[in-house]
């Protein structure tokens, strides 16, 4: 007999030369509202009617992304009660092991977005008792890194035409809730929620600075390359500035808010690699420079230096809010 524990445990086996497991990432979290709805489930929301009340989202859009995470392994449906019909959606540990993804994201919306520090949990180690701001380090020297530290090449399943999600990615419009989009994750949705943008910012992190080469190597449209390179100017994580050589050049450099964007890149990456595993191997490879090993992320407590596990990590709605379920599991 299987166990079904151990099935569920287990990562997604993909296709050989089918999308790879930066693509999948990318069509599971490159969505505001799966974040939310992950954000709400790992801080310890399970039911339909929690769901409603924590977010400003239509039944309709809260049922499709309960449906697409149960699909992905992300939440497992349980029945609770048949008359009527009630059902919770408890994490699983594929959904539990995205909490150094949610960490990367709260912290770098709380530094570099305007007026997001108010809205956005504080985080509590519960080992040290201090709150805390988490911090990447390289496994094998211990050492913080940075995106100034790692080298990327493509790993034998990595491709730019691989790593796009199978189904198209858009913006949500309107009609997609009744409030609209959420723009709870503002700067984080504009590089991560569209294929095109997620595909230029892991290109400005490889070291691309031309217009040209991002188009060549995305494969993209010339005027949708513009539009994404406008947008990031304005968001802040790039900055054009003239080919010191060729007045008529203009070159695309990410900013320290850009490169402080890495974490959740890297968190994301890792994350992606251990749950989606291509026949051939990674998509990406990344090495840190400074000790010359393949860079394996781990996440430190900046107040005590001791590496991290979700189990304890608690949240907090606010500084004043209370407690909230930890929602984390063990690396």
């Amino acid at each position: 007999m299987v166990d079904p524990t151990s099935e569920q445990d287990a990562p997604t086996r993909l296709e050989a030369g089918g999308t790879n497991a930066i693509g999948r990432m990318l069509g599971v979290l490159g969505d505001e509202w799966t974040l939310l709805v992950l954000q709400q489930a790992l801080t310890g929301v399970s039911r339909y009617a929690q769901f409603r009340a924590n977010l400003p989202i239509s039944n309709s859009v809260l049922t499709a992304r309960l449906q697409r995470l149960s699909d992905e392994g992300m939440l497992e449906r349980h029945v609770y009660q048949t008359n009527p019909l009630r059902a919770e959606y408890r994490i699983t540990p594929r959904s539990r092991a995205l909490w150094p993804v949610m960490l990367s994201i709260w912290e770098w919306e709380r530094h570099w977005v305007a007026d997001r520090a108010d809205d956005l949990p504080v985080m509590h180690h519960d080992t040290c008792g201090h709150d805390f701001a988490p911090l990447m380090c390289c496994r094998a020297c211990g050492k913080s890194v940075s995106a100034r530290d790692v080298a990327a090449a493509w790993g034998p399943s990595g491709t730019w035409e691989r790593s796009v999600p199978a189904g198209a990615t858009r913006r949500r419009s309107d009609s997609d809730g009744a409030h609209g989009q959420a723009g709870l994750f503002p700067d984080t949705m504009t590089i991560f929620g569209n294929r095109w943008a997620s595909a230029l910012m892991g290109a400005a992190f490889r070291g691309l600075t031309r217009f040209s080469d991002f188009a060549s190597a995305l494969g993209a449209p010339p005027t949708l390359v513009a539009d994404r390179l406008k947008a990031f100017c304005a968001l802040g994580v790039l900055e054009a500035t003239e080919n010191p050589t060729r007045s008529d050049w203009v070159e695309y450099h990410l900013t320290e808010k850009g490169r402080a964007f890495f974490p959740v890149v890297v968190a994301s990456l890792q994350w992606s690699e251990h749950w989606f595993v291509a026949p051939e191997g990674p998509a990406l490879v990344l090495s840190h420079r400074s000790c010359g090993a393949e860079l394996v992320a781990t996440f430190t407590c900046d107040q005590c230096r001791e590496p991290l596990a979700g189990h304890d990590i608690s949240i907090r709605p606010s500084a004043e809010g209370g407690d909230l379920p930890r929602g984390g599991a063990e690396t």
